[in-house]
């Protein structure tokens, strides 16, 4: 699906993330992994931008308008696919196809707030699920994500996290909770310092693995 030679990513003069050779299949599940500030949105954002044509980002910056409605920032996910006249029209006068399919979309994701609410008056969670909603009704076929549920509880986390990859072939996401990165990913790329310091299957991998690999990258940054 897409396989990464001789990557150096930076600004001003400062490499943030590099590495020699890292491939992603199609119909894979990765999870990217490591503290903060190692690279990993550096990375997720190159892997989009290659794969942009394909694939859905749900950001961390979320980049919702405050202003405008549910309705009209999910459907923000739509707009490649219609003429600039038909998503003005939208915009004006809702249509009722979309206005079902995105109710529907919000309900699957748990979001009971009105289609009409102001995403500026929402809560921190009901935000990322309207961020994660216009990213699912762009209907990609790739799902990339950085930290697409990191303010939902830890049981609605799973269950949503459930929906993305069954809507998906292939996803991409970081992550900082283990536990989901273990149970709901076939392969854990862990990253420290800009560099790739663990790829292995999640079969050949544990939560104590994992805590070796942030315990280890901890003591290599403080050494």
């Amino acid at each position: 699906m897409l396989h990464l030679q001789h990557l150096s990513l930076g600004y001003q003069g400062r490499q943030v993330f590099g590495c020699d050779s890292l491939s992603f299949h199609r119909g894979e599940r990765v999870a990217i992994v490591g503290a903060s500030g190692a690279g990993k949105s550096t990375l997720l954002g190159h892997i989009h931008q290659q794969l942009a044509a394909e694939a859905a980002l749900c950001a961390q910056a979320q980049g919702l308008v405050d202003g405008l409605s549910v309705f009209h920032n999910v459907y923000m996910g739509a707009l490649a696919r219609h003429h600039w006249s038909y998503n003005l029209l939208n915009l004006a006068w809702p249509l009722a196809g979309h206005k079902s399919a995105i109710r529907a979309l919000c309900d699957e994701l748990e979001l009971d707030c009105p289609l009409t609410a102001a995403v500026g008056r929402l809560s921190g969670g009901q935000r990322q699920r309207v961020a994660l909603a216009r990213a699912l009704y762009q209907n990609k076929d790739i799902f990339i994500g950085d930290e697409p549920l990191s303010a939902l509880d830890p049981l609605m986390a799973q269950r949503l996290l459930s929906r993305i990859q069954a809507r998906h072939h292939s996803t991409i996401m970081v992550l900082h909770n283990r536990q989901q990165a273990l149970n709901y990913f076939d392969r854990i790329i862990g990253i420290a310092e800009g560099r790739v310091i663990l790829d292995s299957p999640t079969a050949n991998l544990d939560a104590s693995a994992l805590d070796s690999f942030y315990l280890d990258t901890a003591a290599d940054a403080t050494s």
